[in-house]
């Protein structure tokens, strides 16, 4: 059963891989085994990569690290937390809880992942619509056949108006070798990305269009980062939102990690709420 756990935490390693005849499919190609985790040889790292690859050898481990489970290390295959004891013989899947500080440990290694994952993609492949002066930037995987997809897009005046900035990503989630996915292929490839998304969110039909675009790369990047559904929001620091969040409840929420991480004095002088006429629809970006 170990094999099949594994298969099914690690879905850049075991999931189909990108229909070679999908538009743009060849730049999510990457080799079996290929992660971005490395580590020193004979260290309790290399070992914990040895034995999830003698499980799998296909798994692809995008983090490696000390855990906050004393004798143990953390790495993050497939978008999912595991825990490997440092000899290389136990295996732990699944949250790691800190009782006493109420918080979910095993998502502080996620958030590392995600920030340097999405720091990959260049503004230039981002779709984004952002008021003149953003207090908050988030990135949207999103999908144009997803109905909360369309329903924060349907909002996207709001959350703009809110100070929200919103960095559109692609993950078609019916997969490469699909209608959905190419699509995308055809939002990415347009003259002008921002209608091209919007028409598509619509239900509007748009131009078969063929590029080199980043649909894939974005598609493989969004499994990586534990995505499981659309949209998948991400803050900056590299935390998940839970799903959709209507404007005014999304806003709440960035305030509250703003506070946390600030501390005391942020409760004091909260961020200012712009008024209706301090934002503006989109500023330029994603062509």
């Amino acid at each position: 059963m170990l094999p099949l756990m594994l298969c099914a935490v690690s879905l850049t390693a075991c999931a189909k891989a990108p229909d070679a005849a999908a538009p743009g499919a060849q730049q999510a190609a990457r080799a079996p085994g290929q992660g971005m985790a490395s580590a020193a040889a004979g260290s309790a790292e290399e070992r914990a990569i040895q034995a999830l690859h003698s499980i799998n050898p296909r798994i692809e481990v995008d983090h490696v690290g000390a855990a906050p489970l004393p004798g143990f290390r953390e790495a993050v295959v497939g978008g999912q937390m595991v825990y490997i004891s440092d000899d290389g013989r136990y295996l732990l899947q699944g949250a790691l809880f800190d009782v006493h500080g109420k918080t979910d440990l095993s998502q502080t290694g996620m958030a590392e992942v995600r920030r340097r994952l999405l720091a990959t993609i260049p503004a230039s492949e981002r779709i984004v619509f952002a008021p003149e002066k953003p207090v908050y930037t988030v990135s949207v995987f999103t999908d144009v056949e997803c109905g909360y997809c369309r329903k924060l897009h349907e909002d996207i005046a709001e959350y703009n108006r809110l100070g929200i900035a919103i960095e559109y990503l692609a993950f078609p989630r019916m997969g490469p070798a699909s209608e959905d996915f190419s699509k995308m292929v055809s939002v990415w490839c347009a003259s002008d990305r921002r209608a091209a998304l919007t028409a598509a969110k619509q239900g509007r039909k748009l131009p078969a269009t063929n590029c080199t675009s980043p649909v894939a790369r974005h598609y493989d990047i969004g499994r990586r980062v534990g995505l499981t559904g659309t949209p998948m929001i991400v803050t900056a620091d590299g935390t998940q939102m839970p799903g959709y969040m209507p404007p005014a409840d999304l806003r709440a929420e960035l305030d509250r990690l703003a506070a946390e991480t600030a501390g005391p004095a942020a409760t004091a002088s909260p961020s200012r709420v712009p008024e209706p006429d301090a934002a503006v629809g989109g500023a330029p970006g994603g062509r």
